[in-house]
């Protein structure tokens, strides 16, 4: 059993005023991001979407909040937050959903690009092989946070974490770091310069990268949860399947139906 980390939340404090890991993750995400879309589009001198590119990320920030914190409250505790509806605004509580996230930037980045009259699927490739990037680091954080913690298990590596009883557990936020951060960047970064069908001057139809992020996640996500603690107030929603795991079979699946509708466009 290896001893967990003991790492202050917060990183650094003036008075009131507190900036803790889990917020500079995110900070480090969409940061990565910015720089590596920018890189993208000077790569392939998409000039309209250089125009707009600050407000478009505006946009998308603000999606993912929202998105994340309304697919937490919809698909975790609709209940609570029935009886207690002011607190669906009190995001510094905690309490944010990645399917809900990802939906969520969906339709701002959709809507953005339909008004400005963007190509929303190259405008989603650009963006979604970055994504992971900010994921890995967002567990991370989660880690520091002694939150999301693994099912009890007797694994050398396993680690007793502070609001997670006295049995030792698995560390599933790094596993998820790995899996939804550096292994899914590896693939599709890696992917995005490989030629469509070996010919060099054609590039994969837009879309693609974004199908395939949603199957591939779906795929580490459930595997990870195999290894996560249930959520104390929802337990397995269907025969031993967690509620991300559910989320991420229906992710495939509109990844699937999303590969096969751009398959041979471009």
């Amino acid at each position: 059993m290896l001893p967990y980390p003991d790492i202050d939340p917060v990183l650094i404090a003036f008075g009131p005023f507190k900036v803790r890991w889990y917020g500079l993750m995110y900070v480090l995400g969409f940061a990565a991001t910015y720089f590596l879309v920018r890189r993208q589009l000077a790569r392939f001198r998409w000039r309209e979407m250089a125009e707009r590119f600050d407000n478009l990320n505006l946009y998308l920030i603000i999606g993912v909040i929202a998105g994340g914190r309304l697919g937490y409250v919809l698909f975790y505790q609709p209940a609570y937050y029935l009886r207690h509806p002011l607190e669906i605004f009190a995001t510094w509580q905690g309490g944010m959903s990645f399917h809900g996230g990802c939906l969520g930037v969906i339709v701002a980045g959709l809507l953005y690009c339909r008004y400005h009259r963007l190509s929303f699927w190259k405008a989603a490739d650009l963006y979604v092989v970055t994504v992971p990037i900010g994921l890995g680091l967002g567990r991370i954080g989660n880690f520091i946070n002694g939150e999301l913690f693994g099912r009890t298990s007797d694994v050398p590596w396993a680690m007793v974490f502070p609001d997670g009883g006295p049995l030792p557990r698995h560390p599933s936020q790094l596993y998820e770091a790995l899996l939804e951060g550096a292994l899914l960047f590896c693939i599709l970064w890696s992917l995005k310069h490989i030629p469509w069908r070996d010919e060099p001057s054609r590039f994969w139809p837009h879309g693609s990268m974004l199908a395939l992020f949603l199957i591939l996640y779906g795929v580490v996500r459930i595997v990870a949860e195999f290894f996560r603690e249930p959520d104390p107030y929802l337990g397995f929603v269907v025969q031993g399947i967690t509620m991300g795991q559910l989320l991420s079979i229906i992710m495939i699946a509109a990844g699937l139906v999303l590969w096969r509708l751009r398959l041979g466009k471009s």
